[in-house]
């Protein structure tokens, strides 16, 4: 049976876990190198605060040492707890497709729906990807958005979803819109045939869990999401096709996500050309701002040697 409440800690795992990856799923040859360029990244920093302040903790290899090892187990706790919560949702939301409480639609079937029956389509993710692409006619009520507030919780959230691959996906802080239920019972009936998608597939079926248990018995999920669209599947609207708008930050700046690989295969050497000068580009910024920073902590301790 599937719960009668829907846990929002699990709402808040999909929100990151969804998307956006990277909000993008990224293979094992992208995923190692995102882990050299966290690793780098750390260690750069820690060359930048020894460099501005050489004579305090920071230059300390001990407390270099247990500031790694306390960062590292943070990490895997926090990896750890959300691999649990996500396994007892996923077995949730299965067994609401194999009881068939959910009808399972592919984007092709999708698009024949809603051409042939005129069912309505209800598009539940955030700002950041639907303003790329959206379908045509669609009723867009995002389940997550983009959390724009700057209090202590969520900036707390901001800091650990960067420090957490926000940097590279490109996926913001997201938060659960208390009024997703409210404002779908406004547009539509109990009653009525709804098809529900996102970008991927996994928070329209969160957002199918809560539309189940709030009495809603005629809903059809999207399988894979928008971005397993093919281009004809849907009447699309936007600047962006299906399959890139759910990418974003470090890894769609340097075309390190599958879908765009995808795209270079086919566009050829002058789209990887542009990408690959963008990588030269960013290894120059980063090694100018790390002699910055030493010919700072030397100019600095020069200052207070004198």
């Amino acid at each position: 049976m599937v719960d009668k409440q829907l846990d929002i800690d699990s709402l808040f795992l999909v929100c990151r876990s969804s998307n956006g990856s990277s909000g993008t799923p990224i293979s094992h040859y992208s995923q190692r190198f995102a882990l050299q360029i966290r690793n780098i990244g750390k260690n750069m920093l820690q060359q930048f605060l020894s460099a501005i302040f050489p004579q305090t903790e920071y230059n300390s290899p001990q407390s270099s040492r247990q500031s790694i090892v306390r960062m590292q187990a943070y990490e895997e706790e926090y990896e750890l707890k959300q691999m649990k919560d996500m396994a007892a949702a996923r077995k949730r939301w299965e067994a609401l497709v194999r009881e068939e409480k959910v009808k399972v639609l592919t984007p092709r079937e999708a698009g024949y729906a809603l051409q042939l029956s005129n069912k309505p389509l209800l598009d539940v993710r955030p700002s950041t990807e639907r303003k790329k692409a959206w379908v045509k006619g669609s009723t867009w009520i995002p389940i997550f958005e983009v959390d724009d507030s700057f209090d202590v919780v969520t900036l707390s959230r901001k800091t650990t979803n960067f420090m957490m691959g926000g940097w590279w996906s490109g996926v913001p802080t997201l938060s659960y819109d208390n009024q997703f239920l409210a404002k779908v019972e406004q547009k539509f009936l109990k009653d009525a045939e709804l098809i529900v998608a996102c970008q991927k597939g996994l928070r329209s079926l969160a957002a199918c869990e809560l539309l189940y248990n709030a009495g809603y018995r005629n809903l059809f999920w999207v399988q894979g999401g928008l971005e397993a669209a093919e281009e004809e599947d849907l009447v699309r609207e936007g600047p962006e096709p299906f399959k890139l708008a759910g990418i974003g930050g470090l890894s769609e700046f340097l075309g390190w996500t599958d879908q765009q690989r995808i795209a270079a295969a086919k566009e050829g050497w002058g789209y990887r050309l542009v990408f690959s000068a963008r990588l030269v580009g960013v290894f120059l910024v980063a090694d100018g701002l790390f002699i910055g920073a030493q010919q700072l902590g030397r100019y600095l301790q020069d200052i207070r040697s004198h």
